[in-house]
Order: structure tokens, then sequence, then C-alpha cells
């Protein structure tokens, strides 16, 4: 299919158009000439690869609030050829279109769709994307924000969520090539204004089930007008609006969904959601839900083992700052960093504060440790998506931050676009402290543009992980992995049987000889608005001696296999290892 054209963004309080570029700073600059290596450790290759997509925010000056907070992505390997493509969320119009001259509309109104790539790597043995949007039929055009992937009917072929400002899409995949809209049949439709979701199989009964996070009650004809404090036009608070309860959506096993969050317990606490991550975080093997709210308090939503859930958000400890705020939460990941066998939680925030790492004790008790970490200083950008992944192979998790600011930056008042920051990067040393070596990523991490959405995966299959930023009226960017270590890694992709297909909720440890095991668990969600690829990816270090590798079922069951090389991708399915005693704690309803 012909490639399309950059679309063009309205902004009648500044310009017309608007095409984003490299800026930088002088100061920077110096930095970057003294910092960069001759080999970049990320080479931004977005449009030379065929992913030639511009997001479109619909902003006529009227300041409507979902412009600035989108758009996510996904990463799904929708035709199962053993690559990435990739998903990618739109924007549109909004208001009354009758009054808005069609000169205002982008060159093809046809572009204001979602859009699917399909990359071509395993045929053609070249890193190219083509646009099967039309093929696929996934051409959603709502005002797009964020994405989900999941086996739910466990055919094989990973299913699509879309959720958007406005009436949510549910794309089952048909196993040829294109996916079906079964919203209606499947009954999990929200036409409210949502953010993040994520499929979970929250009861343990083998199908994945959907967790709907939403923000706040904003509506077109409620329109506030708000203002910087100088007293210029400006996106509105979340505050102003009132917050929205998530829901849940329980997997009756037939392709429909029944509602259950009454009945869950999640109406009984509001709050602006925007992140979700769905771990185990207290180690009784049942998924528990954690919602970074934007402005309200982070609610962790402890899975009762009944059906129903409880916001222990406030006596984990994750539910305000170490000072007693609730912050500006907008991406959460949820990892072992630490090595320590749980999953812990890094939150995204406004510039104005600070950007939080929890330590979590096992039992979902959770300790503020951003100061003894290295990341305390990070208070000079607003970031959305974010997760930890070992970019250099090392066994370590590093840092990723998409960044880009909600309000104008005062400094840029005047520019086309008065938004745009720089996104980071942080290495973690292996004893939990962090240093940013964004200056060493290259010129792609230094692109000054407003970042929302990012998903990782291995995207050329060369054994590291690259990352995909969506832009909000912006590029889409891909930023691949070009770090020259010797450094070994595995690849580990699950199949379940008894569990759901993909096995999101398994916990993986990977034994090596005399060193820590190395702790993961499988799962899509976590960043902003966003899902990623749910393969598991093992940084070895030097060493590439491999003892087993664990994996813990979401149903209790737990299996080990040896004899496992390195540096490849390996598919572990259920009932093909050898059985290890039920792990203790997991009770069934």
């Amino acid at each position: 299919m012909p490639q399309s054209r950059p679309l063009r963004t309205i902004v009648l309080h500044q310009f017309p158009k608007f095409l984003l570029g490299i800026v930088l700073s002088a100061a920077g600059l110096s930095l970057l000439l003294a910092n960069t290596q001759r080999s970049p450790m990320f080479r931004e290759t977005a449009k030379i690869a065929g992913l030639d997509f511009h997001h479109f925010t619909g902003a006529t000056g009227e300041f409507y609030f979902p412009e600035n907070m989108g758009p996510g992505l996904a990463l799904i390997d929708y035709d199962n050829d053993g690559d990435l493509d990739v998903y990618l969320l739109q924007g549109n119009l909004l208001g009354d279109r009758k009054q808005l001259s069609d000169a205002l509309f982008p060159p093809a109104k046809s572009q204001l769709q979602n859009r699917l790539f399909r990359n071509n790597l395993v045929e053609t043995g070249k890193l190219r994307f083509s646009d099967v949007t039309a093929v696929a039929g996934v051409g959603s055009a709502g005002y797009g924000m964020g994405a989900a992937v999941g086996d739910y009917d466990n055919d094989g072929n990973s299913d699509l969520y879309v959720t958007n400002f406005g009436p949510n899409v549910l794309y089952h995949n048909n196993g040829d090539g294109t996916f079906t809209d079964v919203t209606a049949h499947a009954e999990v439709s929200d036409d409210r204004w949502n953010s993040s979701a994520a499929f979970v199989d929250y009861d343990l009964d083998g199908d994945l089930d959907l967790f709907v996070a939403a923000y706040v009650d904003f509506t077109v004809k409620g329109n506030r007008a708000c203002h910087s404090p100088l007293g210029l036009r400006d996106y509105c608070n979340p505050s102003v609006y009132r917050p929205l309860p998530s829901r849940l959506f329980r997997n009756e096993g037939n392709g429909r969904f029944k509602d259950v969050t009454e009945a869950a317990g999640l109406g009984r606490s509001f709050g602006a959601g925007l992140g979700v991550a769905c771990a185990d975080f207290d180690g009784d093997g049942w998924a528990d839900i954690f919602v970074a709210n934007d402005g309200t308090p982070n609610q962790l939503w402890h899975n009762k083992r009944n059906g129903v859930f409880e916001d222990v958000g406030l006596i984990s400890g994750s539910a305000y700052s170490i000072d007693g705020k609730a912050q500006a939460g907008m991406g959460v990941t949820a990892e072992d960093f630490d090595g320590d066998g749980d999953s812990d939680l890094f939150i995204t925030h406004l510039s104005t504060e600070m950007h939080t790492l929890y330590r979590n004790n096992g039992r979902a008790h959770f300790a503020d440790v951003t100061a003894d970490s290295g990341l305390a200083s990070v208070r000079t950008l607003t970031g959305f998506g974010t997760s930890w992944f070992d970019y250099d192979n090392d066994g370590h998790l590093d840092l990723f931050i998409a960044n880009g600011a909600v309000y104008a930056i005062e400094t840029m008042r005047g520019e086309p676009y008065p938004y745009h920051e720089r996104n980071q990067l942080f290495h973690n040393d292996g004893k939990g402290r962090y240093s940013e070596t964004s200056l060493k990523g290259g010129p792609a991490l230094q692109l000054s543009e407003v970042s929302r959405g990012a998903a990782f995966g291995d995207i050329d299959n060369d054994g590291d992980i690259d990352v995909v930023v969506a832009n909000n009226n912006g590029p889409a960017r891909l930023l691949l992995n070009e770090n020259a270590t010797r450094n070994h890694w595995l690849k580990v992709r699950l199949v379940g049987a008894t569990s759901n297909r993909e096995g999101i909720g398994a916990k993986v440890r990977l034994l090596r000889p005399g060193r820590p095991p190395l702790w993961r668990h499988a799962h899509r969600d976590g960043s902003y608005l966003s899902s990623s690829d749910v393969t598991l990816h093992f940084g070895l270090g030097e060493d590439s001696r491999i003892d087993a590798v664990v994996v813990q079922w979401p149903n209790g069951g737990s299996e080990s296999w040896k004899g496992i090389r390195p540096n490849q991708q390996v598919t572990l399915r259920q009932g093909s290892g050898s059985p290890l005693a039920k792990t203790p704690g997991i009770q069934k309803r």
C-alpha cells in the first residue's frame, strides 16, 4: 500500500501546521558531542522502516482535554509469523464538525484512523513495515487513546482491545490476517473516557478477563476554560472534572464478557486512572491490579481470591508520595528491579513532582526508595510511558521514560507546540542505583517531542529490546537497540494449556550457576496506554551458562526446563517440562 502523507495539526491559537524536528539547546548539543559514542545505543528508524505515521490531535484552540493525553500503541504478532507488528492510535476532530471549515481537515480524512503496520522481517529478512489497516479491518476512527492485547478466547491468535474518548472497540483476531469487531457481541463497550486497559486472568479459570481504567468525566459540551499561572489559556488540570471508576469484565468463556465491576468491589473507589499494571504483588498466586491515578491516590486492588478486590493502596504505602501527597500518576511499570523475586513499582509524574520507585517487600508493602536509587533528581520533565527493561543484556533492569509536557512550557511560548521534551534512559548498576545514560543513547534520545505511549519488544529479532514511542501531535518513533555488547541473552515464549494460552500472569525464574536467579513475570500491560510484547527477555551478561528455567503458571503448577542454550528464543509449553511441587499458598475457587 502507498505510504500516507503526514497529517496537518490544527492549532488556531498558534500555527496551522506543525512538523516536529530535532530540537536541541546549545548546552544540550555540547553535551551530546562530548558524550555520544561512535556507535549510539539506539537508532531511530521508523520512517526508513516504513513505520510512517503522524498523530493528529484535532486541536482547534478550544483546549479540549483529550487532545494532549494520547496516544498509546500496541506491539502484536497478529499473524503469528514470529515478528512484532505495530498498532498505532490516532486522534480525531472534537466539537461541532459542521462549524469547522474543510480547510481545517488533514489532507485525507481517511488518515484519521488507527493503523496496523505489518512487520515483514521474517518473510524478507529485512526490517520493513507495510500498512495493512484496510485488509485487517482495524481502522477504528474514534478518538484513540490506548490498546490492550490478549488472546481472550485461547485460539492461539492475539486479539486487540482499543480504548477511546468515546466507545471502545474489541477486535477478534480471525487467524487469517483479519479482525472482526465483536464489541457488541462481547458486551465490552464503554462510552466514557477510558485510558489504559489490561487482559488478566484474575479468577484463575484459564481465560483472560479485561480490566479497563477510566480517566475523568469530561465532555465536549462541558469543556471548561482553564488558564496558566500567567493567565494564558491552557489545558485543564484533571481535578476540574470528576474522576471515574474503573471497570472489570469477566470472561464467560463463550466469546462474551460480564461486567462484574460492582460485584468485584471496584466501584467503591474512584480515581483518575491512567497507568495500569497487573501482578501478584503479595505472592499469594493471584493477580492484583495497580492503577496509577492522576492527582488522586493510586489504587492497589488486592485480589481476595473470591472474585472480590479490596483497595489496599493506602496501607500498602503506594497510594501517596513519601510526603503524603496524591501525585500525578501517568505511567507505571511493575518488575523485579532488585532481583528478590517480587514485583516492584515505578511511576512517572509531572515535572514539578518526583517520579516514584517503590520497593516491594514481597507482601505488597512498599517503601519509597526513590532517593536511594538515584532517581530523586528527575524533576525537570513530565513522564508518561515507562518500563523496566535490560537494554544492554547485563542482567539488570534499566529504565526508559517517555516525556512530554501537558501544560505549555513558558520558555517555549510562541513555538508551534510548546510541550516538547526529550525522553530519558537510565542504567541500572546492579546495586539498585540508576544513572542517566540518555546522551550515550545517541541522537534518537535527543529528539524533543511530546511523547506519550511507549511499548517494548525485540522488533528486529536480534536479542535485545527495542522501543516504539507514540508521540502526541508528532510522528511515531522506532528506537532500534544497537548496543554493541557481547552479553548473552534468552527470550522465553510461554504457551499455556490449562492456564491462559499466552501464560499471562506466570512467574518465570532463570537459574544460573553461582549467581542469583533472574525473575520475570509474563505480561503486556504497564507503561502508558500501551501494550508491549509478552515474550520474556533475560539478559545474561558475559556468562552464558543456564542451569534451568522454572515457570510458575497462573493456575499454581510449576515446571522446570533444563538444557536450554542462550542467545535464542525458546517456546515453553505447559505440560512439557519437569513438574515441581505445587506452589504453596495458591488456592483455586
